[in-house]
């Protein structure tokens, strides 16, 4: 009798231990996904996207890749377009503002997307700091979970300004963004060692594309859903 008291006592107290300190019983525990995620596409539309490679404009090079990438993305998964370089301004700053969201995130967007990018056409600068702060303050309003941007380019910041410091002060303060960086057909040191920062720093992945084979592998890793465990550098 006094060990079946004893054994008692013993469960008791565990289960004291057990309500004060937080532990969950099996009948609690619910196992629940780590995060939601969006996608959201930012494209270089610049000037020199109009530029040929293989006997192709690269923009209609990354268009019509991408164009086979997105029926392999689930309707189910938030997605949107962002595209800058898109039109000049009167003024080198206007250029510099010329980014845009084509078609916000949201669920079973992908043919939308693939629709408005023929509509598209490479003109002008390349503000990607602008429409990195502009992705960030606006187009994931109403979000939670991871924010997932794959960042296309085919060269580096023309405005003025610093993808790399601005996502190193961005990461100060939010932990919820990544970046993917797409370096297409790009060969400036500078350039590339500044998209390099944009993506690592976020724990994002960087690629290099000069082909259209490379540029589809680059879409296809990048549009995969996985967690981002440590940062990455995939090179052709």
């Amino acid at each position: 009798m006094r060990y079946i008291i004893i054994f008692l006592s013993m469960l008791l107290g565990l289960a004291v231990w057990a309500s004060e300190y937080g532990v969950y019983s099996p009948d609690e525990y619910k196992l629940t996904p780590d995060y939601e995620e969006m996608t959201l596409f930012i494209l270089d539309f610049s000037n020199s996207m109009s530029e040929y490679l293989d006997g192709e404009s690269k923009a209609d090079m990354m268009i019509n890749t991408l164009k086979k990438i997105l029926p392999s993305i689930s309707k189910d998964s938030y997605v949107g377009l962002r595209v800058y370089g898109h039109r000049m301004g009167f003024t080198p700053m206007e250029a510099c503002r010329a980014s845009k969201i084509v078609v916000p995130i949201r669920k079973n967007s992908t043919e939308t997307i693939s629709n408005e990018l023929a509509e598209i056409h490479p003109r002008g600068m390349t503000p990607i700091t602008y429409s990195l702060k502009q992705a960030i303050k606006n187009d994931f309003i109403g979000f939670t979970g991871r924010k997932h941007i794959i960042l296309l380019t085919d060269g580096g910041e023309n405005c003025d300004e610093s993808p790399c410091k601005f996502v190193m002060e961005l990461m100060k303060v939010r932990k919820d963004v990544f970046i993917d960086v797409i370096a297409f057909n790009v060969d400036d040191e500078d350039d590339l060692d500044q998209l390099k920062c944009t993506s690592l720093v976020t724990g994002g992945k960087f690629y290099s594309a000069n082909t259209a084979a490379e540029l589809a592998k680059s879409f296809e890793n990048s549009t995969r859903a996985q967690k981002r465990v440590e940062a990455q550098i995939i090179t052709k």
